[in-house]
């Protein structure tokens, strides 16, 4: 970007206080209908959450156009992107999006940037031989280009990294992380690479169920997708987890590790555990078959988790 349109860097202390310790991730809002999106993320910032991150696939609605679906239905509410798939749109659309949207909604949107899986990048026809090297070039094409107005500040933008190499570009060419699918021992890893200043907002599953057999059934039915993907299964290895938690859906130790269940402040007290461990931010995602089940266990969990 040229001196004469680049905005002032982003401020990260500012950048944490507006994202908030406790958010929400919700997948199924990249899915549903816009009316019934613009309703879950207007009940989600009645509820106190200061920040709502959702998903996208091939089979989703885009990213940033999502985005700005959501910012008009919304008044004070931070919509992040958890990720935008580097492979969906060139790092120029990427760049220029970011900034239209920070531009027209200052200090109300994130650019969670992230390379995906390679089963999801191959089948467009893409290369994923080498995925920290491409999130590099992206990244340098995004800072060169040039705006068309001087803008008051910068999208801030965090990366999807798991593994040491992407968390160390994390917290050099972006304003931190965004891990997915990771306990608080991943957390206090991904803390001490990233150094104390980056923002690092890892997501967490949750089921809000006292009913542990129905509850861990549902922790498997949304593990199962994750299980088959490597990256992750390489980030669970280096957590200290085998091939044999891997197999039927997951061990109980794993399940109970990656989604933790029961009562609202069971589930809460394992949402905390992330901020001791280093997290600035959690994205508390609620598991449950419709939206509205979604939208009740956040309600629970609001009193525990917001303050």
């Amino acid at each position: 970007m040229s001196e004469r349109t680049a905005p002032p860097p982003v401020d990260l202390p500012a950048l944490k206080r507006r994202l908030g310790g406790t958010g929400v991730w919700l997948g199924s809002i990249s899915t549903a209908p816009a009316a019934e999106a613009r309703r879950a993320a207007t009940a989600i910032e009645r509820l106190g959450y200061s920040t709502l991150w959702f998903g996208e696939t091939p089979n989703s609605k885009e990213a940033l156009a999502n985005a700005a679906v959501l910012l008009c239905a919304t008044e004070r509410l931070i919509l992040a992107t958890g990720i935008a798939n580097i492979y969906g749109r060139d790092a120029t659309a990427a760049a220029n999006g970011a900034r239209t949207l920070i531009d027209a909604w200052p200090e109300r949107f994130v650019l969670g940037l992230g390379v995906s899986h390679a089963p999801l990048v191959t089948s467009r026809g893409h290369d994923y031989s080498r995925p920290v090297s491409a999130m590099r070039a992206y990244l340098d094409t995004m800072d060169a280009t040039v705006f068309g107005f001087p803008l008051t500040e910068e999208a801030p933008r965090l990366l999807a990294a798991l593994r040491p190499k992407m968390l160390e570009l994390a917290a050099t060419r972006a304003q931190g992380a965004h891990p997915y699918f990771v306990t608080p021992e991943h957390t206090a890893k991904a803390r001490r690479i990233l150094g104390p200043d980056p923002v690092l907002a890892p997501e967490q599953a949750v089921v809000v169920d006292t009913d542990s057999e129905r509850a861990r059934a549902t922790a498997r039915h949304y593990m199962a997708l994750y299980l088959a993907l490597p990256n992750y299964l390489n980030n669970l290895r280096d957590l200290g987890f085998s091939d044999a938690d891997f197999e039927e859906g997951g061990s109980d130790a794993l399940v109970d590790a990656i989604v933790p269940t029961g009562d609202a402040e069971t589930v809460a007290e394992r949402v905390r555990a992330h901020y001791p461990a280093g997290a600035d931010h959690v994205a508390v995602q609620p598991l449950a078959r419709t939206l509205d089940r979604q939208l009740e266990q956040l309600r629970l969990l609001a009193p525990l988790l917001i303050g």
